[in-house]
């Protein structure tokens, strides 16, 4: 179970790095905007928000990652309380989306899946190791 939740956790952190991507680095482009549902106006004037908001993403992903690292060097409390605290914020980030903007649930339903998933397989699999 352990491996599993380690692999949905990758996951949500490489769903947290597209994110960041898109949130930091192409925030302005036509496919970013099509995504998130603004106009090249709105874009440009909450750019700076977007910027801030992606690097919250990546470091969320990097929590992750590192408690992934610290599993997989033994160091498997920490790296469990990591990976809870990175997924767990992605989860969280996910019912603000969908409590703030409801027209947003797939994406926030998309936000939350991989780390509920993930934070499940790793809970059940430290009671059961």
């Amino acid at each position: 179970m352990i491996t599993a939740a380690l692999v949905f956790a990758g996951l949500a952190g490489l769903l947290h790095v597209y994110i960041f991507a898109m949130e930091s680095l192409t925030w302005t482009s036509k496919r970013t905007r099509a995504a998130f549902g603004t106009t090249a106006e709105e874009a440009e004037t909450t750019k700076l928000l977007a910027f801030n908001q992606g690097f919250y993403n990546l470091f969320l992903a990097i929590v992750a990652g590192v408690g992934i690292a610290a599993i997989e060097s033994g160091h498997k409390d920490i790296g469990a309380a990591l990976i809870f605290a990175g997924v767990g914020s992605m989860a969280a980030a996910a019912v603000v989306l969908l409590a703030s903007a409801p027209d947003k649930a797939r994406a926030a339903l998309t936000q939350r899946t991989v780390p509920v998933i993930a934070a499940v397989l790793l809970v059940t699999g430290l009671v059961t190791r």
